[in-house]
């Protein structure tokens, strides 16, 4: 784009050429009054706007394009009460380190301070989720303070920046000069750093390599599977990032998260020397911050990470590197390390474990085991398959039993927000609407956002959307079992005919009771080419992979009775 300083422009239009001159090419936005001037600029540029159902989905889905493109997700929201129903998506980009954008209305200059319809201080409200929060008082600075606002977003550990936009500073007309595309330095790791890290690898007996975070890319992640085989290290990946390692590979031993396989707990904790690579292996991963001693492991410790704030924040590191997973792996890539014969076969029975755990699911009570069904469903789909989760249960027999191909993608929220997976999969989608998309969601799970399925309709997005029904809030009954045993309230559920949910917005919907169905019915809703809801019925007892609603309950009252010492 030419600098354009001898152009007037409305504030709405330098607002939307910079966008364009970063290479935005996707907006996703729920509609308001306060940001008209840069709707209207929209109007005749490029951009695809994705126009949606509430500004939380809007906001998901925008965080989802960071997660894929490692450039911002952009959304656009209006004041009040449009910034307050987007902040899930600002928290689950923070959480997830996500490069995202949300362009937020504001009152009038003139009217700032004096509590004016749908005013809020955004610095205030998004504050402890934002990387950067600011308002654009000036029409004049709009190139600069957008420029700034893709720089934060992208570097060091990434995450969310809220641009506050004043409706009257949209309008007014100026002369300014465009800024240029950003560019995200990187720094390398230094030579001697690379000498001592390979030293200790080479004295470790039991190493494990930790792969998690953000700023991969697919040269990075082909590059982390060869760093590891010539090391002979084993992998697993920090809560939800199995994208990152191919499940077939000998290598790969699982994920550390929600459920996670007691053998990898046991490796890790019986580990001489962990390598975090990207991941801040943060409350989940590290199972309540109880595999790692803070500050100090008890294990050899290499910390390596993007972030500069992370190194130290929570633990200290035998040796600490601030670079990010690509430029880590890139200088890597030109050693030779010795071969490491002895630990294949520590390896091998990691691996056998793995693959044990997630090739077994056991009986549950009721027709349908889901378990058994997502291991029918893996043989029945492609490599280049995305799913997409948000929080619950049901999230527990896809990290478990599903396994991730080179070309497959897990999107699914590390900080825990219900209501992600549909939004994600139309986010997906938008970028690519060729792949197949799967979104999994609980019965609370998709009430929180099952609106966006509309978006899929009105966009001809083919997603497939399985939504495991037990008619409760299933991790919150999970815990209040353990905790509080029978003393059951708040968590039980009246659902609706989800199958007919889906006809209603004019898409596909089944009801699927049985495992046998399972598969039958996803190939017909497949074969429609319309965005689809299988309406699956799991018996309430089948509270986890692993443990029914009663054996809980039973476990927590045999507890309770136990004498105390």
């Amino acid at each position: 784009m030419s600098n354009s300083v001898s152009r007037p422009r409305s504030g709405g239009q330098i607002l939307i050429d910079q966008l364009l001159l970063q290479g935005v090419k996707h907006i996703f936005c729920v509609p308001g009054e306060s940001f008209l001037a840069a709707l209207d600029a929209m109007h005749d540029s490029p951009l695809e706007v994705t126009i949606c159902r509430q500004e939380g989905g809007a906001a998901m889905m925008a965080e989802v394009h960071g997660k894929l493109e490692g450039r911002p997700g952009i959304c656009f929201v209006t004041r009040g009460p449009g910034a307050t129903n987007a902040s899930p998506g600002v928290h689950i980009a923070s959480q997830d380190s996500t490069p995202m954008i949300l362009f937020v209305g504001q009152v009038d200059l003139g009217a700032r301070g004096r509590d004016a319809f749908q005013e809020l201080d955004y610095g205030s409200v998004f504050g402890s989720m934002a990387k950067w929060s600011a308002e654009i008082d000036s029409v004049d600075r709009i190139p600069e303070l957008v420029s700034r606002a893709f720089h934060v977003a992208m570097s060091g550990r990434p995450g969310p920046v809220v641009l506050a936009l004043p409706h009257d500073m949209l309008t007014q007309v100026t002369t300014c000069a465009d800024s240029a595309p950003v560019r995200i330095t990187e720094s390398v790791p230094q030579a001697a750093d690379l000498e001592e890290l390979e030293r200790m690898l080479a004295a470790a007996r039991r190493p494990v390599l930790i792969a998690g975070g953000s700023r991969w890319d697919q040269t990075a992640t082909a590059q982390l599977l060869e760093f590891a085989t010539r090391r002979d290290l084993p992998v697993c990946v920090s809560f939800r990032r199995q994208s990152l390692v191919p499940g077939s590979h000998p290598n790969y031993i699982g994920e550390a998260g929600v459920g996670v396989n007691p053998a990898l707990v046991k490796a890790i904790r019986d580990s001489d020397l962990v390598l975090l690579l990207g991941t801040r292996f943060s409350e989940i991963a590290s199972q309540g911050y109880t595999l790692l001693d803070i500050p100090r492991s008890r294990n050899k410790l290499i910390h390596i990470h993007a972030g500069a704030d992370e190194l130290g924040r929570v633990y200290q590191a035998d040796l600490a590197l601030n670079v990010t997973p690509r430029a880590f792996l890139q200088a890597a890539s030109a050693s030779t390390p010795a071969p490491f014969e002895a630990r294949k076969s520590y390896i091998a029975a990691l691996r056998e474990n793995y693959v044990s755990w997630s090739d077994t699911a056991t009986e549950v009570p009721g027709p349908f085991n889901f378990g058994k069904a997502l291991l029918e469903l893996r043989e029945h789909l492609p490599a280049a398959v995305t799913l997409t989760t948000g929080a619950g249960n049901y999230a527990a027999w896809v990290n478990r039993f599903f396994r991730f191909e080179a070309d497959g993608r897990l999107i699914a929220p590390t900080s825990g927000s219900m209501g992600y997976g549909v939004p994600a999969a139309v986010g997906a989608l938008r970028l690519d609407p060729t792949r197949l998309v799967i979104a999994f969601a609980g019965d609370g799970c998709f009430l929180m956002n099952g609106q966006e399925f509309a978006t899929a309709v009105q966009y001809g997005l083919p997603l497939i959307v399985v939504v495991v029904d037990n008619s409760c809030y299933g991790t919150i009954r999970m815990h209040q079992e353990a905790n509080y045993p029978g003393r059951v309230i708040g968590t039980t559920l009246k659902n609706p005919d989800f199958a007919a949910y889906a006809v209603a917005f004019g898409g596909h919907g089944e009801r699927v009771e049985k495992t046998a169905d399972f598969v039958p019915a996803f190939e017909r809703a497949l074969a429609t080419g319309k965005p689809a809801i299988l309406h699956c019925l799991l018996d309430i007892e089948a509270l986890t992979p692993t443990k029914s609603l009663t054996a809980i309950r039973t476990a927590a009252l045999q507890h309770a009775a136990m004498p105390r010492s």
